[in-house]
């Protein structure tokens, strides 16, 4: 759990040493800007902006019922972090499961990429698509025309 908040601690810290910086040298302006975007970033990296994550058998098991796909990812990854935004609402029909806090993820993403903790690898009726483009994901959740 703790390594999930370690990007996001070190945004808020480093954003915080560098705005105080600021603020000594007289430029309070560039250092409340500078705050904010190390803010925006940490805020971006956590866990938070994702949905609540599942272990990866509860994920399967829901997905085999709804027919929803699974999408594996980890906190900090750019990859997955878009995937989430260009999303948007729409997240919210995927089944997470982030792979820092389950092993039973990481290894099923282990076991479809080689050897490589690759994210977000998504499963879609049993086929794994590794870092797939945000509108292709979007389209495997539109209902069937």
């Amino acid at each position: 759990m703790m390594r999930a908040w370690i990007l996001p601690m070190l945004f808020v810290l480093s954003g915080s040493a560098v705005a105080t910086g600021l603020m000594s040298q007289g430029s309070p302006g560039t250092a409340a800007a500078l705050l904010l975007l190390f803010l925006a970033l940490a805020g971006m990296n956590s866990p938070l902006i994702f949905p609540r994550s599942i272990g990866v058998r509860e994920a399967q098991r829901r997905s085999a019922v709804d027919g929803r796909p699974v999408v594996f990812w980890r906190p900090g990854c750019k990859y997955c972090i878009r995937l989430r935004i260009q999303l948007g609402r729409n997240a919210r029909q995927l089944h997470w499961v982030n792979i820092w806090r389950d092993p039973a993820g990481a290894a099923a993403v282990r076991a479809v990429n080689d050897g490589n903790e690759t994210v977000p690898t998504l499963v879609v009726a049993g086929r794994p698509h590794t870092n797939p483009d945000p509108g292709w994901v979007r389209e495997q959740l539109s209902p069937p025309a």
